[in-house]
């Protein structure tokens, strides 16, 4: 699904009220497109613990326009269901992450001044 305002129409039609009532859950799951914008982007938070990252953020539940109550992680499965067809863990992101040297190389800790000449001075 292409935009936030679409995956807050179909939560309307799956539990009622306004896309506006759903808008700033979908909008928190795609706001990573501020760094990439491509498909990359649902690394950070397309899986399954960027659904409870959601609920920490907007709690348990949601109380709709209508006053019913909806579940946050339902929301979430929903959104990531829709965008990739699973709920994929974390890790299955990362096996697709092709490691560069970069990545791994540990850099030695460097000092601007010796510690002895400020004792002595």
């Amino acid at each position: 699904m292409g935009h936030c305002y679409h995956h807050a129409l179909s939560s309307v039609r799956k539990w009622g009220g306004e896309p506006e009532d759903y808008l700033p859950l979908h909008q928190w799951f795609d706001e990573s497109k501020a760094i990439t914008a491509d498909f990359r982007h649902r690394a950070l938070r397309h899986h399954a613990e960027g659904i409870f990252m959601l609920e920490r953020f907007f709690g348990a539940t949601i109380t709709i326009s209508t006053g019913r109550v909806v579940p946050v992680r339902l929301i979430g499965e929903q959104h990531i269901r829709e965008d990739l067809g699973f709920i994929p863990s974390f890790a299955d992101w990362v096996r697709c992450i092709r490691p560069e040297p970069w990545m791994g190389r540990a850099q030695p800790i460097h000092r601007d001044v010796d510690p002895f000449e400020a004792v002595a001075a």
